[in-house]
């Protein structure tokens, strides 16, 4: 029975002898044939650092660093100091800019504008006599910043417009000259105010020459946004005979105003159109 069964052990024996050989040092795999690939994090972090540094080179190669701004343009008013108002066209535009790359520019600059309000009838700051002409001088110095939109997905002629977003941060001087009533002193002042707006920047030529177009929202407070100066004379006035020149007990005719305004509020809006150089 023991010799019926040892030809089997003899080749179980030589089976197993057999794949035990396979299994030599050389078979299994390295360490290295396992890694993954290292720190992932690493890996990533110079991808990152991979990809700002050709995108550093790119803008170095490609990109405009200094700009200057030279324009003309239209200065208006809504509400009541809209309505007061008769603009004198054109506002003037200076500025500089320093591009932090192709998207961002921080923008310093100064514009000025001239604006004639007419005052032909009486008024609280003036009860007996037409205040006439009054010119009012703004000079505003600015800080901003643009964010030009990515245009690299859209159209042809989108790219080609340069589409911005800006923002500002304003200090408007105003100056009051009445022109024609002497006995009254000019007046100046000033307020702070902010604007946001969008632009369109049109090539000349690449890198060096553009056609800018802005457009601005802004709101100021001026010094005289609640004056009530320029508010008509009332009934009351008259009633109280501030009014009666010759002391008859009767109003003066002059003294019958129909027009004035309450206040000077009303904000701001501008459109601009600059030369652009840049290097």
């Amino acid at each position: 029975m023991n010799k019926l069964f040892l030809p089997f052990i003899i080749i179980s024996l030589t089976l197993a002898l057999n794949a035990f050989g396979q299994f030599t040092e050389g078979s299994f795999p390295d360490d290295e044939d396992l890694n993954i690939g290292g720190d992932i994090f690493q890996d990533f972090n110079e991808d990152l650092e991979a990809a700002q540094v050709m995108e550093d080179e790119r803008f170095y190669r490609y990109a405009r660093f200094f700009g200057v701004n030279l324009g003309i343009g239209f200065t208006t008013f809504t509400d009541n100091r809209g309505v007061a108002y008769k603009d004198d066209h054109p506002s003037l535009h200076f500025s500089l800019m320093y591009f932090l790359n192709f998207q961002s520019a921080f923008v310093l600059g100064v514009e000025y504008s001239k604006h004639t309000m007419i005052l032909d009838t009486f008024t609280l700051g003036s009860p007996t006599e037409a205040i006439g002409v009054v010119e009012t001088n703004m000079l505003r110095p600015f800080f901003g910043y643009r964010y030009y939109v990515d245009t690299s997905d859209l159209g042809t002629a989108i790219t080609y417009s340069n589409p911005y977003f800006v923002g500002r941060f304003e200090y408007w001087y105003q100056t009051n000259v009445f022109k024609e009533l002497k006995n009254l002193s000019d007046e100046s002042g000033g307020g702070i105010g902010t604007a946001i707006g969008f632009g369109l920047e049109f090539p000349i030529e690449i890198k060096k020459t553009y056609m800018n177009v802005e457009f601005l929202y802004h709101r100021v407070n001026f010094f005289d946004k609640f004056t009530d100066d320029y508010k008509q004379v009332p009934d009351d006035l008259e009633a109280d005979n501030q009014c009666d020149s010759n002391g008859d007990g009767n109003s003066d005719s002059k003294c019958d105003s129909t027009f004035g305004f309450n206040d000077l509020r009303g904000d701001v809006l501008t459109l601009m159109i600059n030369y652009h150089i840049s290097w």
